[in-house]
C-alpha cells in the first residue's frame, strides 16, 4: 500500500498541483495584505476617513452596551456582529485573484494555440537541375525549361 501511495505521491500532475496550491496560498497572502494594508487605507481616505475594517452592524448588544468605537472593542463586549468592511475587504481580494488567475490562464491558452497551429502546407520547390525556387504545381522549370518530374 505504501509503495502505491508512493507511486501515486510522485506522479508529476499531484506534484504540480501540490506546488500549485502552496503557491496560491501564497498569493492570496499577498492579495490579503495589499487590499487591507496598501489599497484600501487611501480608498477610505478618499472617502472621508473610513476604516473599511471597522465598518459594522450591531445585531446584539454585549455587555457593557456600545456604541463601540472599533470592531474589537465590540467584540471585546461579547457583542454580535455583522462585519460588512471586512466582507468588502475580502470580496476586493478576491476579485484581484480572480483577476490574476484569469490573465495566467488567458495567456497560458494563448501559448498552447500558439503551439497547436499547423505547419503550412509548401507552395513552392527547388529544382533539381538549377536549384531555384519555383511553384509546387510546375512541370517545366521557368528559369533552365527542364522538364521535372510531376509530384
Amino acid at each position: 500500500m505504501f509503495k502505491e501511495f508512493k507511486e501515486f505521491a510522485m506522479r508529476g500532475n499531484v506534484v504540480d498541483m501540490a506546488v500549485g496550491i502552496v503557491i496560491g496560498a501564497a498569493f492570496g497572502t499577498i492579495v490579503k495584505s495589499f487590499v487591507s494594508d496598501v489599497l484600501m487605507p487611501p480608498i477610505g481616505l478618499l472617502l472621508g476617513g473610513v476604516d473599511f475594517s471597522n465598518l459594522f452592524a450591531v445585531v446584539k448588544e454585549g455587555a457593557p452596551v456600545g456604541p463601540y468605537a472599533a470592531l474589537a472593542d465590540a467584540q471585546a463586549a461579547g457583542a454580535v456582529t455583522v462585519n460588512y468592511g471586512m466582507f468588502i475587504n475580502t470580496v476586493i481580494s478576491f476579485l484581484i485573484v480572480a483577476i490574476a488567475v484569469f490573465l495566467v490562464i488567458k495567456a497560458i491558452n494563448s501559448m498552447q494555440r500558439e503551439e497547436e497551429a499547423p505547419a503550412a502546407e509548401p507552395t513552392t520547390k527547388e529544382c533539381k537541375f538549377c536549384l531555384t525556387e519555383i511553384s509546387i504545381n510546375a512541370t517545366r522549370c521557368p528559369n533552365c525549361t527542364s522538364e521535372l518530374a510531376s509530384g
